[in-house]
């Protein structure tokens, strides 16, 4: 059975890239959240990037040819704005790091 075959696989992605999407649409009006609501939007958002980070361990991990592809596509595709997956994890790490801190000013 090949990586995509998976049910297990096919829904997590699903759910992922549906969660992700929710959190994205949230976050357009976090400049109106109160800091208890900021301070959950960080945390939703830094769940949701160690479940990606495990997801695409696993297609890492994999031997299927597909999940090989797949993560060879999202290198290019990366690499065409000069980052690699690690350097957009830890960009998108210090960007949560940021807006923490920022939350830690306010009174």
């Amino acid at each position: 059975m090949g990586f995509f075959d998976s049910d297990i696989v096919q829904q997590e992605a699903k759910q992922l890239f549906e969660d992700y999407q929710s959190l994205i649409k949230l976050g357009n009006n976090y400049g109106k959240f109160d800091r208890e609501g900021k301070k959950l939007f960080i945390e939703q958002m830094e769940a949701m990037m160690d479940r990606y980070r495990i997801f695409m361990k696993r297609f890492e991990l994999s031997e299927d040819f597909m999940a090989q592809m797949t993560v060879q596509q999202l290198k290019t595709q990366l690499s065409q704005f000069g980052v690699t997956p690690q350097q957009m994890f830890d960009q998108m790490q210090l960007t949560l790091e940021r807006m923490k801190a920022e939350l830690e000013k306010q009174p």
